[in-house]
């Protein structure tokens, strides 16, 4: 505790920099408001789930030193970033399928979609985001200096993810409010459609992102 005290001010950097990263839209907030707008509460708080596990996995990766020796490995990042694009791109066509369907999603049975699925779904996206690596290895470095102890890293580790957990959890109970699902259901086609643009946008910006 008292090596964080004396780094506070790099401390403090950290949290911003994961803060503004998690509040930033991108594909896991998309995801999540897709999930909870379409199919209720219980998938969007499982992709939440999806996410912050794999949000989690770059957290220790990144705490053990993995991100820093993956990111010598251009190739892997290279297979990384095509496959986290073509995701995106398929949920952009999924969402756009959903946006031309006369039939609204809200109407279905929730049991007939799987909630591992969707779990899996939140996964991949953080787990495929190149971003994600940079980011927690940013934290890592702004936060810790060098040969800082396990105590130190545990610290800064668990405070970004409790961060990162109440953020994605709130906009799962955001997203699927009575007030949210009404406005969906009334504009869910504009809504869909708006989805559809921004996923195949983060897709083919993923895919080539240098």
């Amino acid at each position: 505790m008292t090596e964080i005290l004396q780094h506070w001010p790099q401390v403090v950097a950290a949290y911003l920099v994961y803060l503004v990263a998690v509040l930033s839209p991108g594909p896991a907030t998309m995801a999540i408001a897709s999930a909870s707008l379409g199919q209720g509460r219980r998938h969007g708080l499982t992709i939440a789930s999806g996410i912050f596990c794999g949000s989690m996995t770059w957290a220790i990766a990144a705490s053990l030193g993995l991100a820093a020796i993956l990111s010598q490995y251009a190739q892997a990042l290279i297979l990384m970033r095509i496959l986290g694009g073509l995701y995106l791109l398929y949920l952009a066509w999924r969402a756009f399928r959903s946006a031309a369907s006369s039939i609204d999603p809200l109407s279905l049975t929730k049991a007939a979609s799987s909630l591992k699925r969707t779990f899996l779904m939140g996964y991949a996206i953080h787990l495929t985001n190149p971003k994600a690596i940079f980011a927690w290895l940013a934290i890592i470095s702004l936060g810790l200096p060098a040969g800082a102890t396990p105590t130190a890293v545990a610290i800064i580790v668990c405070g970004c993810l409790a961060t990162g957990f109440i953020v994605f959890m709130g906009y799962a109970l955001l997203f699927s409010t009575p007030g949210a699902l009404r406005i969906y259901s009334a504009t869910r086609r504009y809504i869909d459609g708006t989805l559809a643009v921004l996923f195949a946008t983060a897709g083919v910006k993923m895919l080539t992102f240098r």
